[in-house]
């Protein structure tokens, strides 16, 4: 067996090892955690978009479900876009008379989203152009 010193590529490599492996126990851990939490979304903050605008705006929005019904879905996409974006609510969902605090930035600097709500009484509320650089709550009621 010939030993050698390590080069610049195999340093460079050995880091790239070494950031998956704690990526990889980063992730373990939060899924034990996201296990753990209960299923109805309660006075928490919802995780909704990795990115983030520049400008400085807030785009954090308390979600109120004074409907009466279960929260099932809620879908926030920017205006411009003709297609839903994924379920902010995940696997979760938002008891009736419960607020949940949505960061309703996807880092494209748009301030007008389009909401959709569904709820276990198979009703669907849509709200056009709803302008989340203005607001700080927004309430879903009978």
């Amino acid at each position: 067996m010939v030993v050698r010193p390590l080069g610049e590529t195999d340093v460079k490599t050995f880091k790239t090892i070494a950031r998956a492996a704690l990526i990889v126990a980063a992730m373990g851990s939060a899924s034990a955690v996201a296990a753990a939490e209960p299923v109805v979304a309660v006075e928490r903050t919802a995780v909704s978009a990795p990115a983030q605008s520049r400008d400085g705006l807030n785009r954090r929005v308390r979600i109120h479900n004074n409907t009466g019904w279960t929260m099932l879905r809620f879908y926030a996409s920017d205006s411009r876009v003709t297609s839903w974006q994924e379920d902010m609510l995940g696997r979760g969902t938002l008891a009736a008379g419960r607020s949940i605090m949505m960061n309703i930035d996807d880092g494209s600097g748009a301030c007008l989203y389009d909401f959709k709500a569904e709820f276990t009484n198979g009703q669907v509320l849509t709200r056009f152009n709803v302008n989340v650089c203005q607001i700080a709550d927004y309430y879903y009621t009978r």
